[in-house]
């Protein structure tokens, strides 16, 4: 097993990692202390040491006593830009390793799981099935979106009542619409919304993508969409895109080679021909149609955020045939974060009048995942409040 020591006296530091996923972490000033904390355990607990760079001689004495003491300790030193000769001086005194002083929760968590994996080590038994990193929701956060939810559900639940009757009453079928999305952790959930289409939409769109998509393109010689398109075409928001990496990657097949991105592309246009926006879509009810356009249709998400699906603030969960495609390293990020109702991209979009790549949403998403803070959500909730009012007609 693996236990995390923090050696150091910034507030700031030890706030963050109180909230490191699955890890209470031991908090001392003294290196000595943290000697004895390392001795005390038994032969299967390894020990991260992260300490706070300081004085650089008293830094050095530090860390030569701790690998005189307990040899098997992996010590990480929080720090800025070293010079050469502090590097040197460093590293000839026994430190394993660097990292930035002010380095994200999710940063800190990769860098422990990192190490664990090169070294082989497991966690607790739980992490011995289930050898990825995982985020934990602080408790501040968590707190607050049951305060906040609760407290809508009770002063909106005229306006829930009143939907789900004019919903009936329009068209038959279910009020509520349930599709499959990929939330923290890469987890999958039902994500509610109030029905908006009839319910023989799926029967329309095909022949809808032909004649009335705004932004239909010719098909290309991948062949005509499939049936599993149609699916997550007609389940997707308006608001849902296809990110795709600018890692070129050949694609060979029995008669052809095509480039990833070229194949990704051609995918894309494909979807975006079955759910960009069909003009006048007759798919839409009228009632749908009214709550679409002041997003009365996201409101059963309230519920998914009382559950523990989603938070108030935090990164959109994805379709599952978006969310396939951000599994790299370098996307992980995105997913080490709560998943939410409103985000960065949703208030930074609209800042920019809707002007914003599937790129520069995705480095918005990890950006989010890095750096939330109490005071981050209340101005991304502050900024979402502010354009729901300013909200244009769509």
């Amino acid at each position: 097993m693996i236990g995390v020591i923090y050696l150091g006296n910034n507030p700031q530091t030890q706030e963050r990692l109180k909230y490191l996923p699955g890890q209470l972490v031991k908090m001392t000033t003294n290196y000595k202390d943290a000697a004895m904390l390392c001795e005390k355990t038994s032969g299967s607990q390894h020990y991260i040491i992260f300490l706070e760079k300081g004085n650089k001689n008293e830094d050095t004495v530090a860390i030569t006593y701790l690998k005189k003491t307990c040899p098997d300790i992996y010590i990480i030193l929080l720090t800025g830009e070293l010079s050469n000769e502090d590097r040197k001086a460093y590293q000839a005194c026994g430190i394993n390793d660097t990292i930035s002083a002010v380095a994200s929760i999710v940063e800190l968590n990769k860098k422990i799981q990192f190490i664990a994996d090169r070294e082989g080590i497991l966690f607790d038994s739980e992490e011995k099935k289930h050898k990825m990193l995982r985020f934990k929701i602080p408790f501040w956060k968590r707190i607050f979106d049951i305060f906040f939810s609760s407290l809508a559900i009770v002063v909106l639940s005229p306006v829930l009542l009143i939907t789900a009757i004019a919903i009936k009453l329009e068209s038959k079928g279910p009020v509520l619409f349930k599709s499959k999305r990929v939330g923290t952790n890469y987890a999958v959930f039902d994500f509610l919304k109030f029905r908006s289409m009839r319910v023989d939409a799926e029967k329309k769109l095909k022949d809808l993508s032909k004649t009335h998509n705004q932004y239909a393109k010719k098909t290309d010689s991948l062949g005509s969409m499939s049936d599993e398109m149609l699916e997550m075409a007609l389940n997707a928001d308006n608001e849902d895109e296809l990110m795709i990496s600018d890692e070129e990657v050949m694609l060979v097949g029995d008669d052809f080679v095509v480039s990833e991105n070229d194949f990704n592309k051609q995918k894309i246009e494909e979807i975006n021909n079955a759910f960009v926006k069909i003009e006048n879509d007759p798919r839409i009810t009228k009632v749908g149609r009214f709550i679409r356009k002041y997003s009365i249709d996201e409101l059963p998400q309230l519920f998914n955020i009382l559950k523990g699906d989603m938070s108030i603030v935090g990164n959109r969960p994805l379709p599952l045939y978006e969310a396939e495609k951000l599994t790299a390293d370098d996307c992980i990020d995105r997913f080490m974060a709560p998943a939410g109702l409103t985000g960065l991209w949703q208030v930074e979009e609209r800042g920019r009048n809707g002007n914003m790549s599937a790129e520069e949403r995705k480095q918005l998403d990890i950006r989010y995942g890095q750096t939330y803070c109490f005071s981050l959500d209340m101005k991304i909730i502050f900024k979402t409040l502010t354009a729901f009012i300013q909200k244009a007609d769509v």
